[in-house]
């Protein structure tokens, strides 16, 4: 598994929205606050942030005083669940995959689908557990707020 640009930045702006629900589940924030706060471009944050919110991760509201904000609590949301819908299967090989599986008819005996497997396990095992909530613990600012 290779985080691409946009499964970091993803994270970025929903870390960045988890900060503020902390504060007021209620607020929405502007895409151009996100995108300012976290340097991330604006066209590429867009497209990101409009597949979390097609995935359930994210509702947004239109208008003068519109935004996003997280529409589950930073407890609720997985950093697995985040990249699966960025970047895809966590697993390194799609014979290894259980959300994304690719045949292969090699696959009763191929000692490195078994290794791919376990990598995939390990990578899980991690990101499957790991919440917004728990990286905001991690969080210097965070912390500092209080």
């Amino acid at each position: 598994m290779k985080l691409s640009k946009s499964g970091e930045y993803a994270l970025r702006a929903l870390i960045f929205l988890a900060l503020r629900y902390n504060k007021n589940k209620d607020a929405i924030v502007k895409i151009q606050e996100i995108s300012l706060g976290e340097r991330i471009p604006k066209k590429f944050l867009e497209s990101i942030l409009l597949k979390l919110k097609k995935a359930g991760i994210l509702k947004s509201s239109r208008g003068t005083g519109g935004g996003y904000s997280l529409n589950k609590a930073p407890e609720e949301i997985t950093l697995a669940q985040v990249i699966r819908i960025i970047d895809g299967p966590l697993a390194p090989l799609g014979c290894a995959s259980v959300t994304a599986h690719v045949y292969c008819p090699e696959e009763k005996n191929c000692g490195l689908q078994k290794v791919m497997k376990d990598v995939r396990n390990a990578i899980s095992g991690i990101l499957d557990h790991y919440t917004l909530h728990d990286v905001l613990l991690r969080t210097s600012i965070a912390n500092e707020d209080g």
